[in-house]
């Protein structure tokens, strides 16, 4: 006895939730129902209300919205990140989902170093050149009045 037709559906949306940042089409995640690519579309938009090519570009959004949030990494970087080739289509699509583009989006939040999980001073210790000028070095360290 074979399981419900939604099963198949579920198990094809998790595929899209798991993987959204892999380049993973339609025609796979029908694969996944064990459905033709038109019926799955069809069965997918009738059960979960959305086609499935949007609903996975609204996961990789989703994730996208979270690494503008969290990171400081460029948004050419997290287009890729999220499964996405196009800054240019990236930007237009997530400008229609959030009203704004990804760079407006992340300039709305506080900056990525507030999740640093050690205090700030002990990262910039640590972020600070090898050589200093303050005579910080020790006393093998050049003068600064003497000529090199």
């Amino acid at each position: 006895m074979s399981a419900h037709p939604v099963r198949h559906l579920q198990k094809a949306r998790d595929l899209a939730d798991v993987r959204y940042a892999e380049p993973i089409t339609v025609g796979d995640l029908a694969r996944a129902a064990g459905l033709s690519p038109a019926h799955f579309s069809r069965e997918f938009r009738r059960v979960f209300g959305e086609a499935p090519h949007q609903y996975l570009l609204t996961r990789r959004l989703e994730r996208a919205a979270a690494l503008l949030r969290d990171t400081d990494w460029t948004v050419a970087r997290i287009c890729h990140a999220v499964g996405l080739t196009s800054v240019g289509s990236f930007t237009t699509a997530f400008g229609r989902v959030f009203g704004r583009t990804p760079t407006a989006y992340r300039a709305s939040f506080p900056p990525a170093t507030r999740h640093i999980r050690i205090p700030l001073c002990v990262a910039r210790s640590y972020a600070r050149p090898a050589y200093r000028t303050f005579r910080e070095d020790g006393p093998t360290s050049p003068s600064v009045d003497s000529p090199a």
